[in-house]
């Protein structure tokens, strides 16, 4: 017998679901740990890249379920219905990819070796992420319970890198299945090392691994033997790579995926000087640290920062180059791969990317209760463009600019957040040099508002905390739902501000009155090179006055008067 309330939540689910399916396979995720931050939290960011993934913000309320309830599970991807497991006697709260105890889940796509997928598994990786928010304390918590759902229930896609933090630990964890009528999984985690941060996008990065210390490193028992069945591996148990021998390195992902993390790491700790070569294909034979220490602590600034990548000032830098138009677009439209004259090419792909559903960065603190604790910085479309809205994980429901319901991937409405920024930021790709500025002072604008009230806010909630925590929590779910729409209002504000500036390709300057700007030098010299004799303006020889034409004759009417 299954519970009103479950049913109700799945049929809601199977509803979203079906209206749009969404490949994820294209994410970034970096982990922070509370030593490598300068406030003591632990971040982890994601974003979750798709052509077609409506960004919104999910909410699942706590609940109790009786002892014969189930719980159907559907594809997260596709929408497939790929059967029921039990359902557990409570449920936590789940706001977006955090849950009431600060337990926060992020993921990116490696695929792996083709003949591991399993097409018998029940339960998906996106199904997985939100079933394990629903159960788990602790980030140990939560990989031993995914450990213990796909062996019993075999795990339906493919290789998968899961982020998992809370207040105290930061764990990267790689999965991927057995194959055919193979239930489970092989699988390894790792402990980041406090002070250290780590980042995945899309490929495999855990390859060496510590055995015999479960206080760093937990890993499938037959990790390594299942491999050896399968001839994989024939060396020793110390050399064993997960990454190596599960999903071998390819040069198309590792040119798209690799440089993503080196961009992060490069920023974060330009003293190490890591070179380009192996994300170029120059050197596949070092590649880059699982871990890195930054130079300095991070604050929440820095590591919004760094989900706003495009390679700049770098010999990547996609605000170069022809690709990037008279404007200094750094967006390519897919697909990145092309071919000319039968020669394959390559464009680059930056942590920011403008087919980002959602993205988020999320902040959790062992030292505040955890409704409080926690926040879930959130924001919808490209990462360089949005903004990130505090949404603490004790509110009691999705603010309207953000929840399910307020539109689709299919249907344009003005109270959607997701709509909204995706309005100003595709407008903004015409004259993007330009654009982007008007752009990052709003962004600045309003981040910086949610910056210095927070303390001032979490003041508040604590006081309330202490006598009443359900007043607290209500206090949480109107601030945030109230940072939301100012920031939905404010962003629509800016699109018809922009609209007003730019018409036309021209810009209006703050008196109101039109300039032509043009196209920036460089862009002039190359159309000239191309237009060559066709664009030029002839010249007249020297001494010699230009003849005027010969009259006209009256033009013939065309219909002869009587």
């Amino acid at each position: 017998m299954v519970d009103i309330r479950s049913l109700k939540l799945t049929l809601l689910c199977m509803f979203i679901v079906h209206m749009v399916e969404r490949p994820v396979a294209a994410c970034t995720s970096i982990l922070v740990t509370k030593g490598a931050s300068s406030d003591g939290s632990t971040f982890l960011t994601y974003a979750a890249d798709s052509i077609d993934l409506y960004g919104e913000l999910y909410y699942t309320p706590a609940g109790h379920h009786p002892a014969s309830a189930m719980r159907d599970i559907y594809d997260w991807d596709t929408g497939k219905h790929l059967g029921q497991i039990r359902q557990t006697a409570h449920t936590f709260a789940v706001v977006g990819n955090m849950n009431e105890h600060q337990v926060v889940i992020g993921e990116s796509t490696f695929g792996g070796r083709e003949e591991l997928k399993d097409p018998g598994g029940r339960i998906d990786y996106g199904s997985l992420i939100y079933i394990v928010l629903q159960r788990a304390r602790t980030a140990r918590d939560a990989i031993r319970i995914m450990d213990e759902l796909v062996s019993e229930y075999g795990y339906a896609s493919a290789g998968e890198t899961f982020s998992i933090a809370d207040p105290n630990e930061a764990w990267i964890m790689e999965m991927v299945g057995k194959g055919p009528k193979r239930t489970g999984s092989v699988w390894v985690a790792r402990r980041v090392p406090d002070g250290y941060i780590t980042a995945h996008a899309n490929q495999a990065r855990i390859r060496q691994f510590p055995m015999h210390d479960p206080t760093i490193c937990l890993y499938a028992k037959d990790v390594v033997s299942f491999a050896r069945e399968k001839g994989w591996f024939r060396g020793s148990d110390e050399s064993f790579s997960f990454a190596d021998t599960y999903a071998p390195l390819k040069g198309q992902t590792l040119r798209t995926c690799q440089t993503r993390i080196w961009s992060a790491f490069r920023r974060v700790a330009p003293s190490a000087n890591l070179p380009t070569d192996y994300a170029k294909l120059l050197d596949s034979n070092n590649p880059l640290p699982l871990f890195i220490k930054p130079d300095r602590r991070l604050t929440l600034a820095d590591t919004f920062t760094l989900m706003r990548d495009h390679f700049e000032g770098t010999s990547l830098d996609l605000t170069q180059g022809v690709g990037a138009g008279p404007h200094g677009l750094p967006y390519r439209w897919r697909p990145l791969k092309w071919k000319v004259d039968e020669t394959e090419y390559i464009n680059e792909r930056p942590i920011s990317t403008q087919q980002t559903g959602f993205s988020f960065v999320a902040q959790v603190r062992a030292h505040l209760p955890d409704p409080i604790g926690g926040v879930l910085w959130f924001g919808v479309d490209d990462t360089y463009s949005t903004v990130y809205v505090p949404m603490y994980c004790g509110i009691r429901e999705s603010p309207r600019a953000f929840a399910s319901g307020t539109a689709t991937f299919q249907s344009f409405s003005w109270e959607s957040a997701f709509w909204v920024f995706n309005f100003v930021s595709n407008y903004s790709y015409l004259r993007y040099r330009d654009m982007i500025r008007d752009v990052q002072m709003v962004q600045q604008e309003l981040e910086s508002s949610f910056f210095a009230r927070q303390a001032e806010v979490e003041t508040t909630a604590l006081q309330m905390h202490k006598n009443t925590p359900d007043l607290a929590r209500d206090y949480l779910t109107r601030y945030s739902a109230q940072q939301a729409q100012l920031t939905v209002n404010r962003w629509r504000q800016l699109g018809e501000s922009l609209i007003v500036k730019y018409l036309d390709g021209n810009v209006r300057d703050e008196h109101g009155h039109v300039n032509e700007p043009g196209y920036a030098e460089q862009w002039y010299r190359r159309t000239a090179r191309d237009c060559g004799a066709r664009c030029r303006i002839p010249t007249l020889p020297e001494n010699t006055t230009e003849e005027p034409p010969p009259p006209r004759e009256p033009a013939k009417p065309l219909i002869t008067p009587r």
